[in-house]
């Protein structure tokens, strides 16, 4: 039966809820919530509607769907689940809606572990966050190792207590040595109770703590311990004199949240003030439909969305403007924090010059944002005049450049460089260690690459249609507009008889270098084309070319120095090419066999017991003579 707006309508309850807008074809392009649902809802289809974003979505509206709630506020929460899920075309989304970063503290083992994690789990270990970037978790946990010196090895505890030696970290003092058997699983405990205390913010309580630890050691003669005290109470002062005062008024925890819009595209952000300090911060951006969306509406939008993935709300809230939906959201924080929140637009005092702080932060996030925009202007202008020297119809978004490099034909490697509108995109470079060619082939090694590379592509894309593989985790998938490859006309030549082979047709061009290893031209079929040397085409070509190079000689020489590394085996009696590769899948590096105990080393398969004991009576000496 066909689905009759008009009618439909009229059947609209008067309750709160969510209802979904579907296009012809059934995807969700629109997900609102509702005091009541009949008012809201027959609003879409009034004709007096101004908003052009409005008249849009009601043009694509094929029919729609509710789902009736109890209350306006589990509208809200649905009404942000349900945003997230289906991420419709007319919702102001926020961009990027990737999953942020946590610290994850195994509190749930007997001996905990510190890590990085982007999912949530209800598993009894502690999470803090979320964090607004790799690199922030990564340098607090390079504070927590070095204030508190937990364990950071791979070894299992309690199973590896007093198996093998222990590593340099302990040396260093930057391990507390679990492996020894020194350290108790309730004083293992106790570090990590401490070092939670340091990720929620409670700097004064542990300096405390320790100060009474330090004296206690200090008065049992225990010097070195107290020490130990003394230097994390230090590490711990500099990092608060290092956090800026910024409430005198309070030390109630809160948020400060300013934004602003340039064209389509809204910028947030937010700081967070815990205990007086500011701690931390996160930029955001959201999608915007059109340039005629409040400020207001664009705050509450953020908020809603911004506190639904928040473990921790805080008890204050600043921001620039009065939040249309101001009770139904205050109410909902409240709700989710477990006590009331408040929310404040300050217009004088301290208070509003934090806000102006935070929005000064926006403007300086807009300006980077225009100048931006300017460069990918100027690189979409290289790009357009590169496509003209190549004679090509389409710009060549995504180019893909390939060298080989070895040395006398030892330790063959390839590499692919990839440039995304005229950007360096590292993780898109791929590495190839040469597994088909024999000596220093230059041509046919290239042609191994491209193979590998393309073959790669075509079976990667075939098991997507087929639903075999997420496209997320596919490597090769993408296809380039344009190979440029590292040589002349020969090295161009090889690489054409494997897209030939392989029914590909990608515009290809060699990068031609002068007499002092530099770029000179580009050649193709009909011969060397000249660019200005002054041209921005040209730079872009000398860029691409040092950069493919410097990749594939870097991999060059990390693998000739795995190899070297290992040469060291060869002296060891039973140790042949077999039991090196053996060796290395085993334990990876070459360290790590010296670190192995004799059982570790025997219970590698395919490592006999004499030759294990060959293995760790060589390095034992090794270590006696050093």
């Amino acid at each position: 039966m066909a689905f009759n707006i008009e009618e439909q309508l009229k059947l609209l309850p008067d309750s709160p809820g969510v209802y979904l807008m579907h296009n012809k074809n059934g995807k969700i392009i629109y997900v609102g919530k509702a005091k009541v649902l009949k008012n809201r809802v027959r609003q879409y289809f009034q004709n007096n509607q101004t908003n052009a974003k409005t008249i849009a979505l009601v043009r694509n509206i094929a029919w729609f769907e509710y789902i009736v709630t109890d209350s306006e506020v589990e509208a809200l929460i649905l009404e942000n689940n349900l945003i997230k899920k289906h991420k419709p075309r007319y919702n102001i989304l926020l961009k990027d809606d990737k999953s942020y970063p946590y610290i994850k503290v195994t509190l749930n083992r007997d001996y905990p572990k510190i890590f990085m994690t982007r999912r949530l789990e209800k598993d009894g270990a502690k999470y803090f966050g979320p964090y607004a970037s790799n690199k922030t978790v990564k340098n607090t946990i390079e504070v927590v190792r070095r204030i508190f010196s937990p364990a950071t090895c791979n070894r299992r505890f309690p199973q590896d207590i007093g198996k093998g030696r222990p590593c340099l970290n302990y040396s260093i003092k930057r391990c507390v040595g679990v492996c020894t058997g020194n350290v108790s699983q309730a004083e293992y405990k106790k570090l990590f109770d401490d070092i939670c205390a340091f990720l929620d913010g409670d700097n004064d309580g542990l300096i405390k703590s320790f100060t009474q630890n330090m004296l206690e050691a200090s008065a049992n003669l225990q010097f070195e311990r107290a020490a130990q005290y003394r230097d994390k109470i230090q590490a711990i002062e500099k990092l608060n004199e290092s956090q800026k005062i910024i409430d005198t008024e309070s030390g109630i925890d809160k948020d400060v949240i300013a934004v602003g819009q340039y064209d389509t595209t809204a910028f947030i952000e937010v700081f967070f003030i815990r205990e007086a300090k500011v701690i931390g911060r996160e930029s955001h951006t959201m999608a915007l439909q059109d340039v005629d969306v409040a400020l207001e509406d664009i705050e509450s939008k953020f908020i809603e969305q911004f506190y639904s993935d928040r473990d921790y709300v805080p008890k204050e809230i600043y921001l620039q403007h009065r939040p249309s939906d101001e009770a139904l959201l205050t109410d909902w924080l409240s709700k989710k924090r477990g006590n009331k929140v408040s929310v404040f637009v300050p217009k004088r005092g301290e208070k509003a010059d934090l806000v102006a702080m935070v929005n000064k932060n926006v403007v300086q996030a807009i300006d980077e944002y225009k100048i931006q925009e300017l460069k990918n202007e100027r690189d979409s202008q290289i790009l357009t005049k590169l496509a003209d020297y190549l004679g090509m119809d389409t710009l060549p978004k995504r180019i893909e450049s390939y060298d080989i490099s070895n040395i006398s034909g030892s330790d063959n490697v390839g590499a692919m460089a990839v440039f995304i509108n005229g950007k360096s995109a590292p993780s898109q470079y791929r590495k190839f260690r040469i597994k088909y060619v024999e000596g220093a082939d230059d041509y046919q090694s290239m042609q191994e690459v491209l193979y590998r590379r393309f073959t790669n592509m075509i079976a990667e894309n075939t098991q997507i249609a087929q639903g075999s593989l997420d496209s997320k985790k596919a490597r090769f998938n993408e296809k380039p507009d344009l190979i440029l490859i590292d040589g002349g006309k020969g090295h161009l030549h090889a690489a054409m008889e494997v897209l030939h082979e392989l029914d590909i047709n990608i515009p290809a061009f060699g990068m031609v270098k002068d007499d002092k290893h530099k770029t000179r031209a580009l050649v193709g079929d009909g011969g060397e084309i000249g660019i200005s040397p002054a041209s921005s085409v040209f730079n872009l070509i000398g860029r691409i070319q040092d950069e493919t190079h410097n990749t594939a000689i870097g991999y060059y020489r990390q693998l000739h120095q795995k190899r070297l590394s290992f040469s060291q085996l060869d002296d060891i009696k039973g140790v042949g090419k077999a039991k090196k590769s053996i060796l290395l899948r085993e334990f990876k590096t070459l360290t790590a066999i010296k670190n192995a105990d004799l059982q570790a080393l025997e219970s590698v398969k395919g490592i006999d017991k004499t030759t294990a004991k060959n293995i760790y009576d060589y390095f034992s000496k090794e270590d006696q003579t050093q």
